[in-house]
């Protein structure tokens, strides 16, 4: 069992990193505070290679494996962490979902422009009452004709303000079972994209409106009972989230460990006193152990999508320690690290916010007890309690 990069993958970190401190470093600041999303950055990994790094060549990808993907957001977010959002579009996330089940034609139409970075597609799952619940959205898909009415309302959606393309989870009947997915274009005639709001970690997302949004049949994705396979591609989606938690982490855990080495107080280097010593020592531990996971959830055989259970642990491990790493960064930086002219305080926000997107902590511990016992847990009020 080897636990280090393999000679080629090692090479493809050292281009990625070189790539990154060349076009990337200058800029990172203001990157970090703008909420839009990076276009010309995009575009940059587009013509370098870096956008559907693990997708088929076929579909216009790199034909790479899933660490491959990670690697590249380890590396550019190690210089700019507010460009690793670019990799993480280009290659985890709806666009994963949409290259693993996408029809040929849908491909050709939505494919070049998402991957040259020109473009980006919106992941719609939540709604008001329908969070960690998510079978329990309302939005609905009615044949109408040749096409679909979609009808609903979503929130949080990630680079919604910016996405020309909207991969929207639908009900097309009642149940699990009558659950899918429906590709919605910018310009659908019924579609209303309501004011951005911020997120606390300086992206923004805005309030989708169905209202009788009309798409054609060849916008269906997934139809009735494709909930599973979508949840499936989810589980590619959170090693992004996961990658990118403890990527920038630990961009903020250097930050700290070079300024604790070069930081004098009371006649001393910071890095000389024993609480900050066991400090870093402690976060240390969690990263390390956290890119283990994360490293075993990545590494599936060709073809084959990483297990629910081992992207739960990936997961909710690469997110607390990842904030851990940032918090205890602002922690040993000061008042520095609690500017706005360090990327410290960001990194804390960011990290802070993967706890909650992409399967709370919360739910995620539920999912490793479900492995752990080997059944399920269903959240739900019993029926029974339910009618009283």
């Amino acid at each position: 069992m080897d636990f280090t990069l393999s000679e080629e993958q090692q090479m493809f970190a050292g281009s990625v990193r070189r790539f990154a401190e060349q076009h990337l470093a200058a800029g990172r600041l203001e990157r970090a505070h703008n909420p839009s999303f990076p276009f010309d950055v995009a575009q940059m990994m587009g013509e370098n290679g870096l956008m559907g790094i693990a997708m088929p060549v076929e579909d216009g990808g790199q034909g790479g494996s899933l660490m491959d993907s990670i690697i590249a957001i380890e590396q550019v977010a190690a210089v700019c962490p507010r460009s690793a959002d670019a990799v993480q579009a280009g290659n985890f996330g709806p666009i994963r979902t949409f290259v693993e089940y996408a029809t040929p034609e849908q491909k050709e139409r939505f494919l070049p422009d998402l991957l040259a970075g020109r473009k980006v597609i919106s992941l719609c799952m939540t709604e008001s009452d329908a969070g960690s619940a998510v079978t329990e959205l309302k939005t609905t898909a009615k044949p109408d004709g040749d096409g679909y009415l979609i009808n609903g309302a979503k929130i949080f959606s990630t680079h919604s303000p910016d996405a020309s393309l909207y991969l929207v989870y639908v009900r097309f009947g009642p149940g699990v079972g009558g659950i899918g997915s429906v590709l919605v274009e910018r310009d659908a005639p019924g579609l209303v994209i309501g004011q951005p709001s911020p997120f606390m970690g300086g992206e923004e997302w805005a309030q989708l409106y169905f209202e009788n949004c009309r798409i054609p049949a060849k916008n269906v994705l997934l139809g009735p009972g494709g909930f599973k396979k979508q949840i499936s591609g989810f589980n590619v989606e959170r090693l992004g989230n996961s990658s990118r938690a403890l990527a920038v982490g630990r961009y903020a855990f250097e930050l700290a460990r070079e300024h604790a080495a070069t930081r004098t107080q009371f006649g001393r280097a910071l890095c000389e006193f024993q609480g900050l010593q066991w400090k870093f020592a402690d976060v240390y531990l969690k990263l390390e152990a956290a890119q283990l996971l994360l490293y075993r959830a990545a590494s599936v055989k060709e073809g084959e999508l990483p297990s629910a259970s081992d992207t739960a642990l990936a997961k909710l491990a690469c997110n607390q320690a990842g904030f851990d790493a940032a918090n205890e960064a602002i922690q040993v930086l000061g008042g520095l690290g609690y500017s706005t002219e360090s990327l410290a305080e960001y990194c804390m926000r960011r990290t802070r916010g993967w706890m909650i997107a992409g399967g709370s902590t919360e739910i995620l511990k539920n999912r490793v007890a479900e492995h752990i016992f080997d059944r399920r847990f269903d959240q739900r009020r019993p029926q029974a309690l339910a009618a009283e």
